[in-house]
């Protein structure tokens, strides 16, 4: 978690509902662009602020959500709120492919006959494509590699017995590159490609409305993780990320619609925020790193500094803190700030 940005929140509804707990209301943000919450199950984020574009010609739907019985009717409920129903949806975007943005789409373009589009970079990651390639990650390697003990690897393994409905997400019929316009009648929507979050991640600029659709790259509150993962071990997603939150800065004007908890205004003040926290970050890396001579990737994991402490963490929640440790690292390799040693385990030195 980042220190509190500065930034004026907009979505009043929204940061009520946050505070209790609750779903918030589906709103009209704009004439003819709806926010509909989409629950997600067993997650703190607890929704996802899917956008309805709703025109005489149909339905563009942003981040449709996780593919629950919850979500189908969250979603199914929300377009009658905006007056649609769900045969009206013509075509679905999705900023990146997490399951609580991408979840739904494949259940749309079967209900509704709905295109999916997405980044290309984006439709390269669908763990169907990794998964069925024929030398896949090898995933206890990975871990091993970066100097997870042998007794706590099982725990941080990807369950493949959990795998099946990530397999099934949709693939895309359509592609959207940096600056093209999104297919919505009437709307001049562009995409912004902002990697970091994902390789494809992107926000929707509605010039006219005054609005970016931000997903996951910005939100008012949390930090986006930004890590690195098997199969992607010399990424450099930080220094992609950084980059991308420069570029946003240039609609500081518009109000931002992120896809979890609530709208706000200062997209530059947020954006700089979250470098200035990467940079600590990365000064806390270097600061250990100069501590322990040459450790591994998951001492200094240990070492750093975690909201709910190192302690409290678990898991998965555990492998996504070491991939963000080691995009950090990753990232002061890039700048010659570290240096990287062996391979099994890999250890850093200054």
């Amino acid at each position: 978690m980042t220190r509190a940005p500065d930034i004026a929140v907009t979505g009043t509804a929204q940061l009520l509902a946050w505070q209790r707990r609750v779903l918030p209301p589906v709103e009209e943000v704009r004439p003819g662009l709806w926010s509909i919450p989409v629950p997600i199950p067993a997650s703190p984020l607890r929704y996802t602020l899917s956008y309805a574009f709703v025109t005489d010609a149909g339905v563009v739907l942003v981040d449709p959500g996780w593919d629950t019985a919850e979500g189908r009717a969250a979603v199914t409920v929300g377009l009658a709120s905006a007056g649609a129903v769900l045969r009206d949806i013509a075509g679905v975007v999705v900023t990146h492919i997490h399951p609580d943005h991408h979840g739904l789409s494949a259940w749309l373009q079967e209900v509704a006959g709905a295109w999916v589009a997405m980044h290309p970079a984006e439709a390269m990651t669908l763990p169907a494509r990794i998964y069925s390639a024929a030398h896949p990650p090898d995933d206890y390697g990975w871990l091993a590699a970066n100097g997870v003990p042998a007794d706590e690897i099982e725990g941080l393994l990807v369950d493949p017995g959990r795998m099946a409905d990530l397999l099934r997400m949709a693939e895309p019929d359509r592609f959207l590159e940096d600056g093209d316009r999104v297919p919505i009648p009437g709307r001049e929507v562009r995409a912004v490609w902002t990697p970091g979050h994902t390789p494809g991640h992107l926000c929707l600029h509605d010039a006219a409305a005054g609005v970016l659709l931000t997903g996951d790259h910005l939100l008012p509150r949390i930090t986006p993780n930004i890590g690195v993962f098997r199969g992607t071990a010399e990424a450099d997603p930080l220094a992609a990320y950084l980059d991308s939150l420069d570029k946003v800065t240039g609609f500081r004007d518009d109000e931002a619609l992120p896809a979890h908890e609530y709208r706000f205004r200062n997209l530059a003040g947020r954006a700089t925020g979250l470098t200035t926290h990467h940079h600590d970050r990365a000064a806390e890396v270097l600061a250990i790193v100069a501590r322990w001579g040459n450790p591994t990737a998951w001492e200094i994991t240990a070492e750093l500094t975690w909201s709910r402490g190192w302690e409290a963490l678990h898991g998965m929640l555990r492998r996504m803190a070491l991939g963000e440790a080691v995009a950090h690292l990753n990232y002061l390799h890039g700048r010659q700030s570290l240096t990287a040693e062996g391979t099994n385990p890999i250890r850093w030195r200054s």
